[in-house]
């Protein structure tokens, strides 16, 4: 399990910039509260591999998973704290929320200000993310009908 800001990293595949470089299709870490991104350990070494010989070949673009096989992305993200496989960005978000309230309740119980002080930033963080992520997909929703 990985952590950046103090949250749990979430699993998943996304694209990925190196450089001149667009990665699609890497396993990654994605931290919903400070938007840190990082390509997973257990195939960072092949994704290191294909950047170089696709910045050899001044490739713009990349798809990952037509040069390696992953063959079973759950394993591979079974120490993530949770993974946006069947989630919408929206439940992971939520989760994320309801993991940092409950972490709240052990901090005041331990009267711990400067961890309580954190969690709350986060959870202020997280339910902004949650407030523009659902607002945008109203607007989006909204287009569509017009």
């Amino acid at each position: 399990m990985s952590f950046c800001c103090g949250a749990g990293m979430v699993g998943s595949v996304g694209s990925v910039r190196h450089y001149k470089t667009l990665v699609h299709n890497v396993p990654i870490m994605f931290c919903p509260v400070c938007d840190r991104i990082e390509v997973h350990p257990g195939i960072e070494g092949e994704y290191e591999i294909l950047v170089e010989y696709a910045q050899g070949d001044q490739a713009p673009e990349v798809d990952f998973a037509d040069f390696v096989s992953v063959d079973n992305t759950s394993e591979l993200f079974e120490n993530c704290t949770m993974t946006d496989e069947a989630a919408s960005f929206a439940e992971v978000l939520k989760q994320q929320i309801d993991i940092s309230l409950d972490l709240l309740g052990i901090a005041k119980e331990l009267q711990d200000d400067d961890w309580r002080e954190a969690l709350m930033i986060r959870l202020r963080r997280l339910s902004e993310r949650l407030k523009q992520y659902n607002k945008r997909k109203a607007n989006v929703a909204q287009e569509r009908m017009t």
